[in-house]
């Protein structure tokens, strides 16, 4: 016959009692206690693992896109060719001329963060592009600079220009908006029409701005003329 023991005195009493035979204490109430307890033990076991997965899934989802990202980094890399030393030299100058004029922070970024080649990496092949001077991978900072770049223009100052704006894309900006940034800040940088308006890099910046920034060149009598000057 089953027994139930009290929990106060520790009576073992009948199976039928509900309250104990020596102190008088409810019999039934120990049983739903235990019950109770019990019940609320189960959920907090199962909490900490369920939370424990969660985070583990979210460390593995993590991880497997950092790989992949570094692994398409890599491939941009393998697929294209360094610089030359002297080309280094030409970039160096320009980085100065930006540092000297009060652009740190894009120098800066252009110095420690891009990633210069100088061919097409299998990406740019594969998407192509129109004539440029140079090309910026983002988010991977990878900067390829065309023999463009350093034949086709007038000298580091030039090129600083172009370096400029494209330290613009590796921030993320849009063409359009690294156009309008350049072309606002090129007095700054000392690149103006009356030293600079014959060059090939000048005329094909205007002409593009003009495309994409027309706002730019709306002012002067006949409303065609450069609004920054």
């Amino acid at each position: 016959m089953n027994r139930n023991k009290c929990q106060s005195c520790g009576l073992v009493n009948a199976a039928s009692d509900e309250n104990c035979r020596r102190c008088g204490a409810l019999l039934a109430v120990d049983a739903t206690v235990v019950a109770m307890e019990v019940a609320t033990d189960v959920p907090t076991e199962q909490e900490p693992e369920k939370k424990r997965g969660i985070l583990k899934r979210l460390f593995w989802i993590a991880g497997a896109t950092l790989l992949l990202l570094f692994s398409f980094y890599l491939s941009l890399r393998v697929t294209s060719e360094d610089l030359g030393y002297d080309q280094r030299q030409i970039v160096g100058r320009s980085l100065v001329i930006l540092e000297q004029k009060g652009f740190g922070s894009e120098a800066g970024m252009l110095r420690h963060l891009a990633t210069y080649r100088s061919t097409d990496n299998w990406w740019n092949k594969y998407v192509g592009h129109h004539d440029a001077y140079a090309a910026t991978n983002f988010p991977f900072e990878v900067l390829t600079l065309y023999p463009e770049f350093f034949a086709d223009s007038a000298d580091d100052t030039e090129r600083a220009v172009i370096l400029l704006h494209e330290s613009y894309h590796l921030r993320g900006a849009g063409e359009p908006a690294a156009l309008e940034k350049v072309w606002r800040n090129k007095a700054q940088v000392g690149w103006n029409e009356e030293t600079y308006g014959q060059s090939r890099v000048w005329r094909n910046t205007r002409e593009l701005t003009m495309s994409l920034v027309p706002q730019l060149f709306r002012c002067g009598p006949d409303g065609n003329a450069d609004c920054v000057r």
